[in-house]
């Protein structure tokens, strides 16, 4: 039986020219591009939290991510929009799956006017953001690709052992953590690259021996392109953990009023 082409989930994405990624919604309006990333770090961390708390699956909290990232790129885009827009990432990705079932439901109820006030935002919120995005919301995770990957590569057996098990959490921390690099890496790198490089760098913590050969080329991967998305990962927990360091005695700007504190703060900082 021919396969139905409509169900086939395709392994590319929609990835940002580098005039996108220069010419950013914050960076024309004068944002410096270390408080710009320190923003969307901020906002990404406040999508993966709300997934988190509304139980969603990793691979919609990834995709939510992804999409904010993308929005937060576009001409709708920057900082000022991220206290408001974090409520629809979450619920623009999950309208595609089964909704997971509220463990108490008594913790939910909200007045009337809260209840109507927070949809309204909630679906302007996302009208926005499809506008931004053109309406172009599929995303493609690498997570299931990455274990399918392992398999092929005969590291992940049908009953796995502790080793394997090992193997397959780092590949997937990585993959979680590249979310949320200053490269915006799931903006720039193909699914399969993302994947192959995390198992790349998993292998090697985990002592997992793969094949001596050149074998992410096999999967279509470039050396120079692993290279880079390898040393992104590794350079990435400790970015985030400067970031945190950064903004732990206050907080980082996601309103306009805040981002006009900030850079009135740092104007002045320069200039004395």
């Amino acid at each position: 039986m021919a396969p139905d082409l409509e169900s086939l989930v395709p392994l590319s994405n929609s990835l940002a020219t580098v005039e996108q990624i220069s010419t950013s919604s914050s960076s024309i309006d004068g944002v410096p591009s270390d408080l710009e990333s320190s923003i969307r770090l901020a906002g990404l961390e406040i999508t993966q939290a709300a997934g988190i708390l509304l139980h969603l699956p990793q691979d919609i909290v990834a995709q939510a991510m992804v999409i904010f990232t993308r929005f937060y790129l576009g001409p709708e885009g920057g900082s000022y929009r991220i206290n408001s827009a974090k409520v629809g990432f979450p619920d623009l990705t999950r309208k595609a799956f089964p909704k997971p079932p509220l463990h108490d439901p008594e913790s939910y109820y909200l007045s009337e006017g809260t209840y109507h006030s927070t949809r309204s935002l909630l679906l302007r919120t996302e009208a926005l953001v499809l506008r931004t995005l053109s309406f172009d919301v599929k995303v493609t995770v690498p997570h299931h690709l990455a274990l399918t990957y392992l398999q092929t590569l005969g590291v992940l057996p049908s009953n796995p052992t502790s080793k394997s098990c090992g193997l397959a959490k780092r590949t997937i921390g990585y993959l979680n953590l590249g979310l949320l690099s200053p490269q915006l890496l799931y903006l720039t790198y193909q699914p399969t690259t993302l994947a192959i490089a995390a198992i790349y760098l998993a292998s090697r913590e985990s002592g997992v021996k793969l094949p001596g050969t050149a074998w992410w080329e096999v999967f279509d991967v470039d050396r120079e392109d692993l290279g880079f998305v390898v040393v992104a990962y590794r350079s990435c927990e400790a970015w985030i953990d400067s970031e945190r360091e950064k903004w732990k005695e206050r907080v980082c700007p996601l309103t306009v009023y805040e981002l006009g504190k900030e850079l009135e703060s740092l104007s002045t900082n320069e200039g004395s």
